[in-house]
Formats: C-alpha cells, structure tokens, sequence
C-alpha cells in the first residue's frame, strides 16, 4: 500500500527529502575528497621541489664532465711549445697532442637519465600545480 505524503503545509514530499539529504551527503563527500587530495597535492609539490633542486646539483656537478680537461690541453700545448723552442730539453715524445674525443658513452647516460628525471619531477610539479588549480 503506498505511503500517503506528507502534510501539504510542510511543502516538502519524500522526494524532496531524498534529494535535500543527497545533496547534503555529497556536499559533504566533496568537501573531504577534496581536503585529502588537496593536501596530497602540497606534498608532491614539496617533494618535486627538493628533489629538483637536489637534482640540479647533480647536473652542475656533471656538466664538468662534458667538457675536455683544460689543464690536460694546456700540458699538451705546453710540451709541444717546448720541444719546439728547445728540442734538446725536452725528451722527443711519441705521441703527439691528442684531440678531445667527446664525453664518454657512460657520462652521456648518466647525463641524459639525471635531465630525464628532472623532467619527470617538473612534469609531476606541473600536474600538482594544475590539479590545485582545478
């Protein structure tokens, strides 16, 4: 047997009343959804942060290793002047100045992983900051 609504005078029927309390639950589900994800998305800012930074020092102290020795070309040109001007001085080498080879293959694997990193931790910096602003 259906139910008889609820007194004219109230104006709210049972439909009313269900959607009042879904709107008031989802309201309320929201809200912490939204306090949780917002708190996770200052942590991954935080945490891209330090280990961008962290990261950085890396590259400075690797971007050394992409360049040719200057101390060891100096030596080079060096010797080559001595024996020029006074060949008696210097004993006759066999090998002449070499030139530079490039970076070795491991250096620009080390170099190319630390960029590749420091791109994802920006990435997920970018993705925290836009998931803050949404």
């Amino acid at each position: 047997m259906p139910r008889p609504s609820q007194s004219q005078g109230d104006g709210k029927d049972a439909k009313s009343c269900f959607w009042a309390t879904y709107t008031r639950e989802a309201t309320d589900h929201d809200v912490e959804f939204l306090e949780k994800y917002q708190s996770d998305m200052d942590i991954v800012l935080i945490f891209a942060g330090l280990f961008s930074a962290v990261n950085t020092s890396f590259i400075i102290n690797q971007q050394s290793n992409l360049n040719p020795d200057p101390f060891r070309t100096t030596n080079a040109l060096l010797g080559m002047l001595l024996q020029t001007a006074n060949s008696s001085f210097v004993p006759q080498s066999d090998q002449p100045y070499a030139p530079w080879q490039g970076p070795s293959t491991l250096v620009i694997w080390i170099q190319s992983l630390i960029y590749a990193s420091l791109c994802a931790s920006l990435l997920a910096a970018l993705g925290a900051v836009l998931g803050k602003q949404w």
